[in-house]
Order: C-alpha cells, then sequence, then structure tokens
C-alpha cells in the first residue's frame, strides 16, 4: 500500500481538511504503517490498531497544542505519533537512537508524560486542567485515555473521587476493549461486561445528558428529567458506578464509528464537571489474527504476510531467564500444594500460561494493581501458604509501601519474582528494571538474591521458598545462559567462587556472570589471571568470600545491572569501609546515575560497558592502576 496522506500529514491541524472518506483512508493508512513496522520487528501492536479512529476523532475535536492529552500506558501511542508529524521517523520507533515506543516530552509537544505504567493518567489530567484553571483563561479541555486493564488500578479511584471533589471539567475516555495485555479480571471486568448489555439504558442516558446541559428547560422540566434519569439508573445498569462516584456517564460509544466517535466527543467537549465517555474498541482491529488473537499479537515477534493473505510469526528457540522461572515455578507448585502464584495482569509476559491451566486454583491475576498483590500475598503467608509474586521489577516499583508496610515489617515469607531485572531493551526508561537491588536491600527481613545463570535458577527458587523470611530473586530480560562448572549448592548468604585469579576478581551479581566468565578467559590469553566469583547473594553479603578477594588480589570490579546508585556495588564498598579494609582497589560497574535510553539490549549493554569488552577494559585500566601503584 502507498501512502498518499500520511506523508501530507506534518500536525493534527491538517486533519480538518480532510473529507469523511479521506479519513477513513487515512485510518487505513495508519493500519498499514502499523502492520509494516511489525515486519520489521517486535513492537507493540494489536492495542495501537485498536486507537486509531479514537487518536484521530480526538486530534479532529481538540486542540492538543493548548489543550491537554494523556494516553495511559502509553504503548497505543503510535497513531497519536504518527498524526502529529513523525511519519518520516516512524521506521525508527523502539530502535536506538529513534522514536520511543512510548509517549517522550523530548520529541514532541504533544506528549506531555513518559507513561510506561498504568493508571496514573486520570492524575495527571486532574492535575493539567487544575493548574491551567489557575494559570489560564482561555478554555483549556483535559482528556485522559484509559484502558478497561488498567481501570482497576487502584489510583484511578483515587483520582475519580478527588476530580469529582474539585468539579474539575475533566474527560475520561475509558478504552473498553476487553483485554489488557491478558483478557481483563475481576469484578470491575464482570460491570464494564454489563454495559455492553444495556444499550437501551445507555442510549436514553446520552440524550438526557444532552438535553440536561445543552437545552435551557424551566425548572419543573429539568427536574422531571433528572428524576427520569435517576430511575432509570436503578432500573437499568449502564454507568451508574461512574454517575455514582460523581462522574457523568455517556456511552457506550462505538470507537471504530468515526463520524460518530467524533459527534460525541463534540458533545461532551463542553459538558461541565467530570465526565466519562465509554467508548468500545476491538483490540487488533483492521487486523483479523490480531483480532483472534489478540494476546498474541499485543507485542509479537516479527511478523510475515504473504500474498495470499498467509500471516506467520517468527518464534525464538532460544530459552528466556522467563521460561525457566516459569518452568521452576511450575514444579514447585506440582511439588508442594502450598505454594501459590500470584501475577500482575502480566499471565503471558511471565509465561505463566501452563501455571495457570494446570493449577487453576492457586493462580491468581489481580489485574494492574501490584499494591493490591503485594499484601494480598502476605495475607496468604500469614495463613501458612508459600506465595510466589511474579512482577517486573519496575512494576513491583508501584507496591513499595506494601513491601515495607505488609511484608518486611511482619517478617512474612514471601517470594518475589522480579523480571526484565536489568536493561530491557526497546521499552526503554519506563521499563528497564535498574531499580530493584536498591529498593528491595533497604528492608529489613528481606533476603535479596540473583541467579548468575540458567543452572542457579530452579534451586534459589527452592531455597526461597523454604526461606524463614521473604525472598527477592531477579533476572534479566535475556536468553539464560549456564556456565560451565559444578554449581555449588544454593546456601544462604554464600557466594561460588566459579575461578579464583592473582591478578584480580570479578565479582557478578546476577545474569551478567557468563560475560564476566568470557572476560576472564580473554583476558588470561593476554597474560591476566582474573578471578570470577557468583555472588548469587546481596543480602546478606557474603563477607568472608569478597573481602578474601579484596584483601588477597590487587583487584576487584564489582558487575550488576542496577543502578550504582545504592546497589550491590555499593553493599560491598559499605561493607569494606565497615570493616576497615582498603577501597580504593574496588571499582563498580552497572547502571550510571541518567535513564537509560531504549534500544536492543546488546546495544545498551555495550555502550554501558555491562558485556564482555567492556569488563575487559575495566579489567585492563584496574591492571595498570595497580601496576602503577606496585611502582610508586
Amino acid at each position: 500500500m502507498s501512502f498518499e496522506l500520511l506523508p501530507m500529514i506534518s500536525s493534527p491541524a491538517e486533519l480538518k481538511s480532510l473529507s469523511d472518506e479521506q479519513l477513513k483512508k487515512l485510518a487505513s493508512e495508519i493500519r498499514e504503517a502499523l502492520c509494516g513496522l511489525v515486519e520489521t520487528r517486535s513492537a507493540h501492536f494489536a492495542s495501537n490498531l485498536g486507537v486509531v479512529e479514537l487518536c484521530i476523532a480526538l486530534h479532529l475535536v481538540y486542540d492538543f497544542r493548548k489543550d491537554r492529552l494523556i494516553w495511559d500506558t502509553g504503548h497505543q501511542i503510535y497513531p497519536h505519533k504518527l498524526i502529529t508529524g513523525r511519519f518520516s521517523q516512524f521506521h525508527t520507533i523502539r530502535q536506538k537512537g529513534g522514536l520511543m515506543g512510548y509517549p517522550n516530552p523530548h520529541e514532541s509537544d504533544y506528549d506531555l508524560f513518559m507513561t510506561g505504567h498504568a493508571g496514573a493518567s486520570v492524575s495527571t489530567v486532574l492535575g493539567l486542567q487544575t493548574a491551567d484553571d489557575l494559570l489560564f483563561d482561555d478554555g483549556r479541555r483535559s482528556v485522559a485515555v484509559i484502558g478497561d486493564g488498567a481501570l482497576p488500578s487502584g489510583v484511578v479511584f483515587e483520582a475519580m473521587n478527588n476530580a469529582a471533589g474539585l468539579n474539575k471539567d475533566i474527560l475520561v475516555i475509558l478504552n473498553d476493549n476487553k483485554m489488557g495485555i491478558c483478557p481483563r479480571v475481576g469484578g470491575l471486568a464482570e460491570y464494564l461486561d454489563k454495559a455492553r448489555v444495556a444499550p437501551f439504558y445507555n442510549g436514553l442516558k446520552r440524550d438526557i445528558s444532552w438535553v440536561l446541559n445543552k437545552v435551557p428547560f424551566g425548572d419543573s422540566v429539568e427536574s422531571g428529567l433528572s428524576q427520569l434519569k435517576d430511575s432509570l439508573k436503578t432500573l437499568l445498569h449502564g454507568g451508574m458506578l461512574f454517575e455514582e462516584m460523581g462522574f457523568r456517564y455517556i456511552g457506550p460509544v462505538d470507537g471504530h464509528n468515526l463520524t460518530e466517535l467524533t459527534k460525541y466527543l463534540k458533545m461532551v467537549k463542553d459538558v461541565k464537571g467530570p465526565t466519562l465517555l465509554h467508548v468500545f474498541t476491538d483490540k487488533g482491529h483492521g487486523f483479523a489474527p490480531a483480532i483472534q488473537d489478540p494476546v498474541k499479537f499485543h507485542a509479537p515477534p516479527i511478523i510475515s504476510r504473504s500474498a495470499g493473505g498467509q500471516v506467520t510469526v517468527k518464534s525464538s528457540s532460544s530459552k528466556a531467564y522467563t521460561d525457566v522461572v516459569s518452568e521452576a515455578i511450575h514444579d514447585e507448585m506440582t511439588a508442594d500444594e502450598k505454594v501459590v502464584c500470584i501475577t500482575a495482569a502480566m499471565c503471558e509476559g511471565n509465561k505463566l500460561g501452563q501455571v495457570r491451566a494446570d493449577f487453576p486454583t492457586r493462580f491468581f491475576d489481580t489485574g494492574i494493581c501490584e499494591g493490591h498483590a503485594v499484601a494480598f500475598a502476605a495475607g496468604m503467608a500469614k495463613s501458612g501458604l508459600k506465595p510466589i509474586v511474579d512482577i517486573y521489577s519496575t512494576f513491583l516499583q508501584r507496591s513499595f509501601d506494601h513491601i515495607f508496610q505488609e511484608v518486611s515489617l511482619q517478617d512474612l515469607p514471601v517470594v518475589f519474582c522480579l523480571d526484565r531485572g536489568g536493561v530491557a531493551g526497546p521499552d526503554g526508561p519506563t521499563h528497564h528494571g535498574v531499580f530493584d537491588n536498591s529498593y528491595m536491600r533497604i528492608f529489613p527481613n528481606i533476603i535479596v538474591a540473583a541467579p548468575g545463570d540458567e543452572a542457579d535458577v530452579k534451586p534459589m527458587l527452592n531455597y526461597a521458598l523454604n526461606a524463614k523470611h521473604s525472598v527477592s530473586m531477579r533476572y534479566p530480560k535475556a536468553g539464560a545462559e549456564t556456565v560451565q562448572r559444578r554449581p555449588a549448592l544454593i546456601e544462604e548468604g554464600k557466594s561460588e567462587i566459579i575461578r579464583w585469579g592473582k591478578d584480580g576478581t570479578f565479582v557478578a551479581f546476577g545474569g551478567l556472570l557468563a560475560d564476566c566468565v568470557r572476560a576472564s578467559d580473554k583476558l588470561a590469553e593476554e597474560g591476566l589471571d582474573i578471578g570470577v566469583i557468583n555472588a548469587r547473594f546481596l543480602r546478606p553479603l557474603d563477607t568472608e568470600v569478597i573481602f578474601r578477594a579484596i584483601t588477597e588480589t590487587p583487584f576487584v570490579i564489582t558487575v550488576e545491572e542496577n543502578t550504582l546508585v545504592g546497589g550491590f556495588g555499593s553493599a560491598v564498598l559499605e561493607a569494606a569501609n565497615d570493616a576497615g579494609l582498603n577501597t580504593q582497589t574496588i571499582r563498580r560497574l552497572g547502571i550510571p546515575d541518567r535513564y537509560v535510553e531504549h534500544g536492543e539490549r546488546h546495544e545498551l549493554l555495550g555502550d554501558l560497558g555491562l558485556d564482555a569488552e567492556g569488563f575487559i577494559v575495566a579489567a585492563r585500566e584496574m591492571a595498570e592502576k595497580s601496576r602503577l601503584l606496585m611502582l610508586q
């Protein structure tokens, strides 16, 4: 398909000059651009296909040069980027140095926040509108687009409660496609399902809302209509929940009927007070395979389309750490009926489909409610179960207070499996899991561990499930590797000596162990004998082995895929300083004190000096420093 309209769109203002037929053609071109993209790389796909008409309609009705727009969970931002003048750069999205796969204020004034985590859009839009009301008097409006999967997040209801109290003129668009990444769960999901079978109530409700807001009837007529409206709420389903929370509910509206959608957006634009527009969309709309399997096509690997319309998805034969951990969880649940597994809307991402299928009564998906998931697990642990909380490192940050209050303070044995611990690749700074070593190690009663390779995973999980305290076990978004040796038993607070060297030592915490071994092998060819220690534990730290390396070898290089601020290297420095050791021979390698951009994992690690080549350079530099000190 050739692109006729997209190259002409340098700003949303140009949409207003297009005819209805041209707008429909533009929607088709956007979908073709999305299809073309996933033929070259993995990208968020089905969710973007589902919001094409909604995105066009929003930019037709509002002027977001002054009005405000926040896309909650911004991986659905691709059509917005195309409409806001970034078509010529679109082929670079999710590539190092190219467009970000999420909103990015550094790219465009139309992107206000980097929204990679769900649920905060209503809060930020309320803040924007409140500030605009104080600072400006030009009728600015603020819009949040939030999905039904993100809606159950507790912060959403906190924001809606506040919005109703402030009575601000904000619009919340509920993009209801019956999906998060996986099918939505919980009581609110059932409530929304009921709204789908109440068209009469909602259709009449829309008309009443229009009359009450737009037509200057007398008090008696307005009062009568209000009573009729309230009576209908008690008889029929509709948006009663949102109405009772102080939001004017309008909908449901067909999210793929551009004409109807535009009409209702125009209708609600000047409605006073907080308003919720309920829009139905199909995740994957316009691409049949994605509609049939929106989970598979949420962020698929590279796809291929044949001339006959057949679609194939490139599969990877390599096993990732996520696969190894999910298999280990399955094994533990098979062996011990007290083991349960909890995830927060990430069953697919955490590869827990088989666990869910085989243990339906012991698998729990809480939806995008990480704080609740942790407190939920604490209750289970208190009653004698062995809960595993399997959540991405970056998303577990949302439950920080519950880790403190409900788990650590109570000293309850909850196992945290922190997926994507480290650089997460093309998803970028919202998804890099580079803070968990720092934020987990501050809590008393929590053991902080990380497998060095695939061979460590299953025994470490078994150890964690039988420990007396909580255990945090992090692992990277990477292919699983195994370092050739006879693995030592997993013992609390004990590291593993892979090899001892007389010229220096790498001490690796986590999944970069294999790169340390490769660096050691290469350095040996140069005549440098560099040892490698698999730390395994950050808390408690194996001071016996690490102190031996500090005192018996010329230098120690700590290696971690975590921010250097408060991480594993900091723990080593602190312990050495407390013991009165010389810390001048210790060098820390990890994530610098800045946010890391998006790009392929190997590219980012290379730039950060966190691969075998980077370790070789660091070891050479430390060896030269040691030689010069010897000469003094």
